[in-house]
């Protein structure tokens, strides 16, 4: 089989430059990266965002997604080349089930107290909707305790909100149930419990690691994300 290309998804509160450590160490090894902005606005707006990027894709895919964004894998992998997923810190959905419905079955983390809302306007309605971001000030220590406080510090004033419809948006599909699937769990999160990561990964089948980690697993761990990426590449390359 052809090399695959990496797919690496961010989550909400994230950007795509999330992933810059994992992306330089992937490049070095030669292997092809794309890291497409995801809108944040609904679950089934961003998956068939996910789901153009991927069909411009000439060859096989392997999918990663953190936070967020494994809600948003879970969905557009069903793509018939994604042929593996890869859960860094991530929602592994059931379909039919929604962020909150997985959440709620566990005792909320710090993010729950920190979060701030704030109205945008939509076009086509005369209502606004709701973004949803962490306080600039509790966001070092919530999400990326681990990672430099100076880049802490940066990455606390230039969040990706996410909208706070897609918290309740049932996913359509779970693509787990057909791809081989691997995942990290933060055991040092405090903005999705890990036992949210865990439950899902287990539930799943998802072949599992736990790293000691803040949610920002990437930016912390990024030689280790980038060789789990690898084991994923190696599982479905001939």
């Amino acid at each position: 089989m052809t090399a695959p290309t990496v797919v690496l998804v961010h989550g909400a509160f994230a950007d795509a430059s999330s992933f810059a450590p994992v992306v330089a160490d992937l490049l070095d090894d030669g292997i092809t990266v794309l890291v497409p902005p995801v809108p944040n606005r609904s679950l089934s707006g961003d998956a068939a965002y996910l789901s153009s990027v991927l069909a411009s894709i000439d060859g096989p895919v392997v999918l990663a997604g953190h936070s967020y964004g494994g809600a948003v894998i879970t969905v557009a992998g069903v793509a018939d080349n994604v042929k593996a997923l890869v859960y860094l810190a991530g929602y592994a959905l059931e379909e039919g089930e929604s962020l909150g419905e997985l959440q709620g079955r566990f005792p909320d983390s710090d993010l729950a107290a920190a979060l701030r809302y704030t109205p945008y306007p939509v076009d086509g309605s005369t209502e606004p909707g709701t973004d949803v971001s962490v306080d600039v000030a509790k966001f070092p220590a919530i999400f990326a305790h681990d990672v430099d406080p100076d880049l802490a510090r940066v990455l606390a004033v230039s969040q990706r909100p996410l909208a706070a419809a897609a918290f309740g948006e049932p996913a359509s599909a779970a693509a787990w149930r057909t791809k081989p699937a691997w995942g990290v769990v933060a055991s040092s999160d405090h903005t999705i419990n890990p036992d949210v990561e865990r439950f899902g990964y287990q539930r799943a089948g998802i072949r599992t690691t736990e790293i000691d980690s803040s949610h920002l697993v990437m930016l912390s761990h990024p030689r280790e994300v980038a060789d789990l990426i690898r084991t994923a590449i190696a599982a479905v390359t001939d």
